[in-house]
């Protein structure tokens, strides 16, 4: 997906083109402009930074808008509105999924798992997802536990395939049931 600005770059941007405009004119003698842009630019300047300091940037995907729309109109929405979830700008949260891995008891206050990159997977009119975590500090041991699970919790349908590699991360895919799935749990990726 094209990287796009964050909200809270704009805002940032905005304030502080206000809060200068509004300095400029301060020193130029023009009170009717000044007033008005540094009193509203300085606080919408420091609502950008405190907006920036709590962003969460969108997950790592190269899924193109025309994969995404035939997901939408053909495949479950569950799977949309996960990818649509994860590949935007979040705030206040410190990972992507953070509640649902939270109910899923895959959560470490310390060292939660951290969310690397999504893609979206098709095998003829089949939709699944192939995620990457750096799974911190929640073991492999209790992801392999949960593996039934979060097939059902993510969408109906889909079987869950955990596959650790050397990095101390873990791909997650989520795929259809029709779907044969002949990896073993225990691969590692190169």
């Amino acid at each position: 997906m094209k990287k796009q600005f964050s909200p809270a770059s704009i805002v940032s941007i905005a304030g502080s083109v206000l809060a200068i405009t509004g300095l400029i004119s301060y020193f130029n003698d023009a009170t009717n402009l000044s007033v008005p842009t540094f009193f509203y630019g300085v606080p919408i300047l420091l609502i950008g930074l405190a907006m920036k300091n709590s962003e969460l940037s969108p997950t790592k995907s190269d899924i193109s808008k025309s994969q995404l729309n035939k997901l939408k109109l053909q495949g479950p929405k569950e799977l949309s509105d996960l990818i649509g979830d994860v590949t935007r700008y979040r705030y206040g949260q410190r990972a992507h999924l953070e509640t649902s891995l939270q109910a899923l008891k895959l959560w470490d206050d310390n060292k939660p798992p951290q969310l690397i990159e999504i893609e979206l997977t098709e095998n003829d009119q089949d939709f699944g997802v192939r995620m990457k975590f750096e799974f911190c500090g929640v073991p492999i041991e209790k992801w392999q536990q949960k593996k039934d699970r979060l097939g059902r919790f993510f969408a109906k349908d889909l079987i869950a395939d955990i596959t650790p590699t050397s990095e101390g991360e873990l791909i997650l895919e989520l795929l259809p049931k029709t779907i044969s799935n002949t990896k073993t749990n225990n691969n590692v990726i190169e």
